[in-house]
């Protein structure tokens, strides 16, 4: 695969977290739920940006 590592955690970070802001804007969906694909996506995000940088040559 000719891509660069930890760009695809980073892309499906950035999905997920944008679905929990989403989520967190409809007051119908219960907070926990909400806040927890929140965090997943931002933990996708770092640990994707991580890979990024440790991979970087």
């Amino acid at each position: 695969m000719n891509g660069r590592e930890g760009l695809i955690p980073t892309v499906l970070g950035t999905a997920v977290t944008a679905t929990g802001f989403m989520l967190k804007q409809n007051r119908k969906i219960d907070p926990m739920i909400s806040n927890t694909i929140f965090g997943f996506g931002l933990a996708h995000i770092v640990l994707g940006a991580i890979d990024l940088v440790e991979h970087r040559r």
